[in-house]
């Protein structure tokens, strides 16, 4: 019997679930993963920031807001032609979906918006998923990244409607579902999550939980992150999470969210290989990876390609092919559009 997806978990009902004894957790979550999932397949993912650093925003917990002291410098835009040469390694590494991020507030109907749709169709012509996240998105300007080819854009909630307010101030809570409705009207999927460490209760945690589970149809990404401290953020000093909490997070989100991807995403790098087997088993399955062992910038580290490839050959893992999850409603449609591209390398 398949687990249905549901859209309307009470707070205590996933409180229970959440604080259910450890192993009986991970074993649900484990078997719910094997339903709607090959636990052979790892999604391995990439970053490129094509524009980096001078962000108006004052998330407490980022390395490219301009209201801190990070060491985290302004940069031109990156070119065209620089974003599909380093898309084109990380296919040849095993990447399968490549996230486009700029340190933007919202997207402007501008030159520099133009240049991140060009971005798009040249990295789709790769014959690769593509992701972006560039802040707050209108509905025609998600219906132009559609076109572009764009597979998905991500727009994290980061956490509770309530906590959300004590870490940022100059966006709100609504922005960023609105952001999701619009995404929603085109065929373009969903990427959400939040993150973990940031000084929450794990009532804010379930709660955001909660909130992805209830958009209709369910994010078919969910990134948990753990929190990266950035010296120079008003998060520099929160206390590592434990990697029971990281893993019981993922447990209940893959439980919530049967069908989506469940992303181990930011943090990820100080786990040992052992830890994100647990995280792995408990129904994460996908990450990020990175040719430069960081991820949009140098203050957040990542695993590198070549630690990844031992990683997954160790567990047994093999990479997912570009457009090859049924779960996610544009993944037949996309598939035969890129039919004659060449299909991405695997991890060896």
């Amino acid at each position: 019997m398949t687990t249905p997806l549901r859209h309307d978990w009470s707070l205590d009902e996933i409180r229970q679930l959440h604080d259910s004894p450890f192993l009986d957790l991970v074993f649900r979550a484990a078997a719910v993963h094997r339903e709607h999932h090959d636990p052979l397949e790892m999604q391995v993912c990439k970053l490129i920031s094509v524009k980096t650093g001078a962000c108006p925003e004052d998330c407490a917990y980022c390395a490219q807001s301009s209201r801190y002291s990070t060491g985290v410098d302004a940069e031109r835009m990156l070119d065209r032609t620089t974003v599909v040469e380093i898309a084109s390694r990380a296919k040849a590494a095993g990447v399968s979906r490549v996230c486009l991020g700029a340190a933007w507030r919202e997207v402007k109907d501008n030159g520099q918006f133009d240049r991140v749709v060009d971005m798009v169709k040249g990295v789709t012509d790769l014959g690769l998923e593509v992701c972006c996240t560039l802040g707050m998105l209108s509905e025609p300007q998600a219906r132009r990244l559609e076109e572009a080819g764009l597979y998905a854009y991500n727009h994290n909630v980061d956490s509770s409607a309530e906590f959300y307010e004590t870490i940022i101030t100059t966006r709100t809570y609504a922005d960023r579902l609105n952001t999701i409705e619009n995404v929603r009207k085109t065929k373009v999927t969903v990427c959400s999550g939040g993150i973990i460490g940031l000084g929450e209760r794990v009532d804010d945690r379930l709660r955001m939980l909660q909130t992805l589970q209830s958009v209709r149809p369910h994010p078919e990404s969910v990134p948990i992150n753990i929190l990266s401290k950035v010296a120079g953020t008003p998060m520099a000093g929160q206390p590592d999470v434990p990697v029971w909490d990281v893993i019981r997070m993922i447990a209940t989100a893959r439980i919530l969210m049967p069908a989506s991807d469940v992303r181990l995403t930011a943090g990820r790098v100080r786990l040992s290989p052992t830890e994100q087997a647990l995280c792995f088993l408990a129904g994460a399955n996908s990450i990020f990876s990175s040719e430069t062992e960081f991820m949009l910038t140098p203050a957040v580290p990542s695993p590198s390609y070549d630690a990844d490839a031992e990683l997954l050959r160790v567990l047994g893992l093999v990479p997912r092919a570009p457009f090859d999850n049924p779960n996610a409603p544009r993944a037949a449609e996309l598939a035969s559009l890129q039919s004659t591209a060449e299909p991405a390398t695997a991890v060896a």
